[in-house]
């Protein structure tokens, strides 16, 4: 439990004192927002806010890790280390893509075939890892099955499995991008499925087939108590960013922040044996990508629009909510959805009578 606190604590101070001074380094280095000219009209005032905050948060997740590890003398294990590799390589990725934007002045960064180049890229290095690198009990970071609230089902192979994996990342880390429309809207709730990842590893940990000895419900997770560290340190600094991203930001996360959110929501999904109840403990994240697709294909089909603008927060925002209304509420509706998730992943491990 002390590397879940050193590690959320350390992230939190160090994003919370790093994040003005990149602003003050992006403001100098004229690394504004671009706004789309098709988007809501009151989001054009935002035109010039500092971007790649996601930068800082990468940074001081990684920080609040390795000072847990130092400061306590355990050892990283891989399954943390693939989920940071994830999120950093993700991160990255947006960067690339947010420095042309910012550099060329156009809304408009990577090309989607070379920006999905580099998701695949680093997806697949991580799904083939996943798969290898057993412990004394032969038990590998992922394993090729589905999961929900743990493995079921036959074995897909590896092949499909790394298939399977990269479809969770690309539209993970898309729905997190999809969601960054509005400010804190994207930050709260990944905090908040962050939040419910500290507490699935370290149940796991205390109800583990090998550490914990066997028993009915107990679960085979490789690194449980790590993949909590990883999630309270990436969930320290994101709460960190959101003290300046809160509206009215300061700084916006860009595609940085929001890919590598995405990935490592992904990552702990994986290795901690819970893929499907991420699509729960994010609903919001998955109801607002479910927007984007309903509005494009019902486009298609019928020529209308089923909602004023998508994603589905500019549809209220044009329906005259407020910016920090929609925010607010967003908030609460993603904070069902994790206690839903909780209460499942609970409920199924409670002992049957």
């Amino acid at each position: 439990m002390t590397n879940i606190i050193i590690a959320a604590g350390v992230a939190l101070i160090f994003v919370m004192v790093g994040t003005p001074f990149w602003i003050r380094v992006v403001n100098r280095l004229g690394y504004g927002q671009m706004i789309r000219e098709e988007g809501p009209e009151a989001h054009l005032n935002k035109r010039g806010t500092p971007t790649m905050g996601g930068t800082v948060f990468i940074v001081g997740s990684l920080v609040g890790y390795a000072a847990a590890h130092l400061f306590t003398g355990n050892v990283p294990t891989v399954s943390g280390i693939l989920v940071l590799f994830l999120m950093t390589g993700l991160g990255f990725v947006g960067f690339v893509d947010d420095y042309i934007k910012v550099f060329k002045q156009r809304s408009l960064g990577l090309r989607s075939g070379a920006k999905m180049i580099g998701i695949v890229l680093v997806g697949v290095i991580f799904a083939i890892a996943s798969l290898n690198f057993p412990n004394g009990y032969d038990v590998t970071p992922a394993d090729p099955h589905l999961s929900f609230l743990r493995d079921f089902g036959p074995s897909i192979g590896p092949y499909l499995f790394v298939v399977w994996a990269l479809l969770l990342i690309a539209a993970m880390s898309n729905g997190v991008n999809l969601t960054d429309g509005l400010d804190g809207l994207a930050a709260g709730p990944a905090g908040m499925v962050l939040a419910a990842y500290v507490i699935i590893g370290n149940w796991q940990l205390r109800n583990s087939c090998y550490d914990a000895g066997l028993g009915p419900g107990c679960y085979s997770v490789r690194d449980p108590l790590d993949l909590a560290v990883v999630a309270a340190a990436v969930l320290g600094g994101v709460f960190g960013f959101l003290w300046w991203n809160a509206p009215p930001a300061k700084i916006f996360m860009g595609d940085t922040g929001s890919l590598a959110l995405g990935g490592v929501l992904v990552g702990l999904a994986i290795l901690t044996r819970t893929q499907f109840l991420l699509a729960i403990l994010a609903g919001l994240i998955v109801m607002i990508t479910l927007s984007v697709i309903i509005q494009v294909g019902g486009f298609k089909l019928t020529k209308k629009r089923v909602f004023k603008m998508a994603p589905l927060q500019h549809h209220f925002e044009l329906s005259g909510w407020a910016e920090t209304t929609i925010v607010v509420r967003f908030w609460l509706m993603s904070a069902l959805f994790v206690a839903i998730g909780l209460g499942l992943f609970y409920l199924e491990w409670m002992p049957k009578k």
